[in-house]
């Protein structure tokens, strides 16, 4: 059996068994997360500064899947489809199996390619999506920055239904990056920019989502630089319209600022939002 290994060092998350679950016990800590939804979105920075965060996303889920597709990015437009290969990946609690017969029936339909590649925005998320679903298969996908992805979210839903897989979807982003480290500081720095990030930049584009316009939603992440994975938000859209989940809601907020003292703005900081698609009736 050919197994995805880490790729990332252990400063992104831990790797001993009962120190993830004692972290997400501490993260979800008087959260109320009795409401599930087949489809969220979760960040996905080093635990440390967004681990509360998509520790909320993704306990939003149903329990009762028998596969969570985990939607990266980190693509650019023109970038393929890309899927993990192997049979399964290695996380804190041993090797989850990947769903190959899903991934077979969408490698077809999306014309996708192997993921080679060393990226986080699967991998970070892996030992929540195994901790929560502990006897599910994975699907790893990641979608690039364009209007299609949404369009790989409906068929991500449709096939799934043809093989009468119980799936949930967990798109995977993280907000504005904002700060020298990223070359993004049209409100120069300190308090002002924080909250210019929080309370405009970031709530504009979450409002986009929100609303459900995929277009605006690709567009607010290309113009304002709002969203580093604009396709994972897009296919995770186009599976909750697909199976008509409701709209999004969102379910926390925060920054990379938040780990810092209270009186300090770090120099560079990042934006991070978990949500979940929702009815109002559910």
């Amino acid at each position: 059996m050919q197994i995805r290994e880490y790729s990332l060092t252990q400063g992104w998350y831990p790797r001993d068994p009962e120190e993830v679950k004692g972290t997400i016990s501490r993260f979800l800590a008087g959260k109320d997360i009795s409401r599930r939804s087949r489809c969220a979105i979760s960040p996905h920075a080093g635990w440390f500064y967004s681990g509360r965060i998509a520790s909320i996303g993704a306990a939003s889920l149903e329990r009762d899947a028998e596969t969570v597709a985990v939607i990266g990015g980190h693509l650019s437009d023109a970038s393929p489809v890309l899927f993990a290969m192997e049979d399964a990946v290695r996380t804190p609690f041993g090797v989850m199996q990947i769903d190959k017969e899903l991934r077979a029936a969408l490698k077809n339909e999306l014309d996708g390619e192997e993921d080679k590649f060393r990226d986080n925005t699967v991998e970070v998320l892996l030992p929540l999506v195994h901790y929560f679903f502990p006897k599910a298969m994975l699907l790893w996908i990641r979608l690039p920055a364009a209007i299609s992805s949404y369009e790989a979210g409906k068929i991500i839903s449709q096939v799934s239904k043809k093989l009468s897989r119980k799936i949930n979807v967990l798109g995977s982003t993280d907000l504005t990056h904002y700060g020298r480290n990223y070359g993004f500081m049209p409100q120069g720095s300190g308090r002002q920019a924080l909250r210019w990030v929080s309370e405009v930049n970031d709530a504009n584009f979450i409002k986009a989502v929100e609303g459900g316009n995929s277009n605006e939603v690709l567009l607010r992440a290309e113009k304002d630089y709002s969203a580093c994975s604009a396709g994972a938000v897009l296919g995770a859209m186009g599976f909750a319209d697909d199976r008509k989940l409701g709209g999004a809601k969102l379910l926390e907020y925060g920054t990379s600022a938040d780990a810092q003292s209270e009186n300090t703005v770090p120099d560079s900081f990042v934006g991070y939002a978990s949500m979940a698609f929702v009815s109002e009736q559910k």
